[in-house]
C-alpha cells in the first residue's frame, strides 16, 4: 500500500496538470489518446516516455516605453493576463546599456510562464480563435526553431487574442511566444507541435 504521502503527491500533481476538479484540457486528452500514439508509431520509440511532449510555454512582451510611460506596465500587465488567465511577473534589466537609455533594474518586459492545464488551453485557442485572425495568414515559418527542438512565434499585436477589448486597451504591442518542448531535434518537435495543430506553411513534397 502506499503511503499518505506518496497518494497526497500523485493528486498534487494530477491536480496541476488537469486543472481544477479534476479537469482535463481537450488538447491534452487528444495528446494522449491520439497524438502520443502516432509520434510513438512514427518515431519508433519503444518507450512512450521518451516521445516528445510540450513542457511550457512562455509568453513575453517587450517594454522599452515603461522608461517614459509608467502606466505602460500597467496595460501590458492587464492584456497579458487576459490572455494567458495567469498574472505575469516583471522582468528587468540586468545590465546598464547607454545606448538605449536602460540602467541595471529598469522594467523591460513582462512575462508568463504557462504549463500544465494552462499550457494546453493557451495552445488550443491559439491555433483555433488566434491565428485564423491573421490577415493573408499563410502559415508559420519553419525556420524560427532553435536547433533544440523549440520554437518562437513572434506576434505584432495582442488584438489577435479574443480576450482583448479593444476600446480599453492603450495601445498596440507585439509578443513573443515561445514553445519549449522534450524533442532531442527541430524536426521531432515540428512533427509535435504540428500534431498538436500548430499551421505551419506546406512545403511541397
Amino acid at each position: 500500500m502506499p503511503s499518505d504521502n506518496r497518494v497526497k503527491t500523485k493528486k498534487k500533481a494530477r491536480s496541476k496538470d488537469t486543472g481544477q476538479n479534476g479537469y482535463e484540457p481537450r488538447l491534452k486528452a487528444r495528446y494522449r489518446d491520439e497524438i502520443l500514439p502516432a509520434l510513438v508509431k512514427e518515431l519508433g520509440s519503444p518507450n512512450p516516455m521518451q516521445v516528445p511532449r510540450m513542457e511550457k510555454i512562455v509568453l513575453n512582451i517587450g517594454l522599452g516605453e515603461a522608461l517614459e510611460n509608467a502606466k505602460a506596465v500597467e496595460s501590458a500587465t492587464r492584456d497579458l493576463e487576459a490572455i494567458s488567465g495567469q498574472h505575469p511577473i516583471v522582468t528587468r534589466a540586468r545590465k546598464s546599456i547607454a545606448n538605449f537609455k536602460v540602467r541595471e533594474g529598469n522594467i523591460v518586459g513582462i512575462m508568463v510562464t504557462l504549463r500544465g492545464a494552462r499550457m494546453y488551453e493557451f495552445l488550443d485557442r491559439l491555433v483555433n480563435a488566434s491565428l485564423p485572425r491573421i490577415r493573408d495568414f499563410r502559415g508559420l515559418s519553419l525556420s524560427a526553431f532553435d536547433g533544440r527542438g523549440n520554437y518562437s512565434l513572434g506576434l505584432r499585436e495582442q488584438t489577435l487574442f479574443p480576450e482583448i477589448d479593444y476600446d480599453s486597451m492603450d495601445r498596440l504591442r507585439g509578443l513573443q511566444i515561445s514553445f519549449v518542448t522534450s524533442a532531442r531535434t527541430d524536426n521531432e518537435a515540428q512533427r509535435l507541435l504540428a500534431l498538436m495543430g500548430m499551421p505551419f506553411v506546406r512545403t511541397e513534397e
